[in-house]
C-alpha cells in the first residue's frame, strides 16, 4: 500500500458489507495477518454503527473512511460530518459481570480501543475524525 485509499458511503448502516470489503482490501494489500485484520474488521464495524446510529441518525450523511500505511502501520481515518460523537468517551464496559447481567450495548468503544495499538478522535472542520492505528508487528488486539 503506497497510497490513501478511500471510500464514501451514506451513513447507513445497510452500507456497511462496503465498508467491510473496503477494510479487508486495505489489510491485505497492507499484508495484517488474520487475526489482526479480524480485529480491525471489529473496531471498524463497531465505529461506522456507531457513526450511523449516533452520528447521522437520519440518514442523511456520508461516511468516508481512509486507509493509509504509515510506517509499519496501517491507519483507518473514519470521517463524518454529523453531530459530534466522540466513542472513545464512552466508559468500558464491566466485562467482569456474567453475560447475563451486563446490560445490552456499550461494548462498541470497548472493541474499538481494544483491537487498535492507537486510537485518537478529534472534531475537524465540522467533521467527526476517528483515527485508529493497527501496528503490523504488535501484539495488540489479540483474540
Amino acid at each position: 500500500m503506497t497510497d490513501t485509499c478511500n471510500k464514501i458511503v451514506a451513513a447507513n448502516v445497510e452500507k456497511l458489507p462496503e465498508i467491510t470489503e473496503f477494510i479487508e482490501g486495505c489489510a491485505d494489500q497492507f499484508g495484517l495477518d488474520s487475526k489482526k485484520k479480524f480485529g480491525l474488521l471489529i473496531a471498524v464495524e463497531e465505529a461506522f454503527v456507531n457513526v450511523c446510529n449516533y452520528s447521522s441518525p437520519d440518514r442523511k450523511g456520508r461516511i468516508e473512511v481512509l486507509c493509509d500505511r504509515v510506517d509499519d502501520a496501517l491507519v483507518v481515518e473514519i470521517l463524518d460530518s454529523g453531530s459530534p460523537f466522540n466513542v472513545l468517551s464512552l466508559p468500558d464496559p464491566d466485562t467482569s459481570l456474567d453475560i447475563a447481567d451486563r446490560e445490552i450495548g456499550g461494548l462498541g468503544g470497548y472493541f474499538i480501543r481494544k483491537f487498535s495499538d492507537s486510537v485518537s478522535y478529534r472534531r475537524r472542520n465540522d467533521q467527526n475524525v476517528l483515527r485508529l492505528v493497527v501496528n503490523r508487528s504488535s501484539s495488540t488486539g489479540r483474540l
